[in-house]
């Protein structure tokens, strides 16, 4: 995956450098908007968090997470376990008859090369 995102991610890098005070200690996240039909195409904002609003600048704009109650998994270990954290967010959902609303993101934490350190927070916005 971050093969995929990685030259986007530059340009949102290369855009915070030149913005002093945009990001303190935010980091990146993927936002997912789940399309009706499951397996159509998914759009997805990806870029980092800031603490303030700012002037959209080439590709680089802003957008925010949506607002309202969330189921939230914390997860440390490698990226590739990251299906399996869904999973366990969609049963907690479907043994409580929750449903979401259409939105859903992922927090990555501070990059480490053992990936065993690594933090990812995936959230769900619940319906």
């Amino acid at each position: 995956m971050g093969l995929a995102w990685e030259s986007a991610l530059d340009q949102v890098w290369k855009f915070l450098d030149s913005e002093p005070g945009l990001r303190t200690d935010g980091h990146n996240i993927f936002l997912y908007h789940h399309p009706a039909r499951r397996g159509d195409p998914m759009d997805v904002d990806f870029g980092v968090e800031v603490v303030r609003s700012f002037i959209p600048s080439g590709e680089v704009y802003e957008t925010s997470t949506p607002a309202g109650e969330v189921a939230i998994a914390r997860y440390r270990g490698s990226y590739d376990q990251l299906p399996a954290v869904h999973d366990a967010v969609h049963e907690w959902a479907r043994s409580r008859e929750r449903t979401f609303a259409g939105s859903s993101w992922e927090i990555y934490g501070d990059w480490s090369n053992d990936p065993s350190n690594l933090e990812t927070t995936v959230v769900y916005l619940l319906a």
